[in-house]
């Protein structure tokens, strides 16, 4: 009898060994999906958002719609799912313009939500002069896309996420946050639902906001001699600064961090709470950070395009921001 256990234990002990071999285990990290994340390709979506042919980005304009239509493409190729069938989410705002925000859902496995957004509009054309709008906001697009593949390619290794992520390209933040007012709004009316488990999206459901707005500079740096910088603006407690202090560890992230704006408290202060699209949600209680790297001598200007950023410090910028969310999803 005791032979025989024996034998049995071997049996199983071979079996296990050859599963094993069979099917090798490995370890899901954040790091699998960095090579997503190129100057080419970041430069590439930059390039699409200047383009001639969306004329600027103006809200309400022909350009405007191009721009929609490259946005809501590049989140379909991502994986992400629409909500109520489509990506665009139409609005009016104060000025009557016709608006579109672009919304994709990548769904986790709980009922807790985090919005990555940026917003994708810009001056336009005036007087025939062609405002680009690379760092403003093509380069937080840009961004936002890029960060939407890797988390979709962690998704197909089989990582699981409790936390659904909410990617949205804000439309009209030029007029008064038009495009984020109206998530706000949708979110707060219960008309936002969650394509996967068709729940309602609920205000107590958000756990934090993330802006991206102009994070491609480099020509107004921290700290002389270092143009690899990066700012995160949040609220002290609530913002999980610690996060991206670990991300920026990484030999491949390794930037000048700050949280504040260039050490002014009433900057900051204006920056955070007042100008761009985390205003909202930060109203509203909701824990938000924007992430820039500040406003440059090119904004709103027609020199303000493709070739001013530099695509391998936006690169490390993405990973930071990418490394960030991973440890707060």
């Amino acid at each position: 009898m005791k032979v025989k256990f024996l034998h049995i234990g071997f049996l199983l002990l071979l079996t296990c060994l050859t599963a094993s071999a069979q099917s090798p285990r490995y370890f899901i990290s954040a790091s699998n999906a960095a090579p997503l994340a190129t100057p080419e390709d970041l430069r590439y979506q930059v390039e699409l958002l200047t383009d001639s042919l969306c004329t600027g980005r103006a809200t309400g304009t022909v350009g405007s719609v191009r721009s929609q239509t490259v946005i809501g493409q590049l989140f379909k190729s991502a994986g992400l799912l629409p909500l109520e069938g489509s990506y665009y989410r139409g609005f009016r705002t104060t000025a009557g313009a016709k608006a579109h925000n672009v919304v994709g859902i990548l769904p986790g496995s709980g009922d807790r939500y985090v919005i990555v957004g940026a917003h994708y509009d810009h001056i336009g054309t005036l007087s025939g002069a062609l405002y680009p709008g690379a760092d403003s906001n093509a380069s937080g697009v840009s961004s936002l896309l890029t960060l939407a593949r890797m988390f979709q390619h962690l998704k197909s290794l089989g990582k699981t996420y409790a936390h659904s992520i909410i990617f949205v390209a804000f439309d009209a933040k030029e007029q008064s946050l038009g495009g984020s007012f109206h998530l706000w709004n949708e979110i707060a009316g219960g008309r936002l639902t969650n394509p996967r488990t068709g729940q309602t999206i609920t205000p107590n459901e958000i756990d934090r906001m993330v802006n991206i707005d102009q994070v491609g500079g480099t020509e107004a740096p921290l700290n002389k001699n270092r143009p690899d910088f990066l700012m995160m603006l949040s609220d002290e407690k609530t913002g999980r600064r610690d996060a991206l202090l670990i991300a920026n560890m990484s030999p491949e992230v390794s930037l000048d961090v700050a949280f504040d704006y260039y050490g002014s408290k009433d900057f900051t202060r204006v920056f955070y709470r007042s100008i761009s699209d985390q205003k909202p949600f930060l109203d509203n209680g909701i824990p938000s950070v924007m992430f820039t790297s500040g406003i440059t001598l090119r904004n709103n200007k027609t020199d303000d395009n493709t070739d001013s950023l530099n695509y391998e410090i936006l690169r490390r910028r993405v990973l930071a921001i990418f490394y960030y969310l991973v440890r707060v999803i």
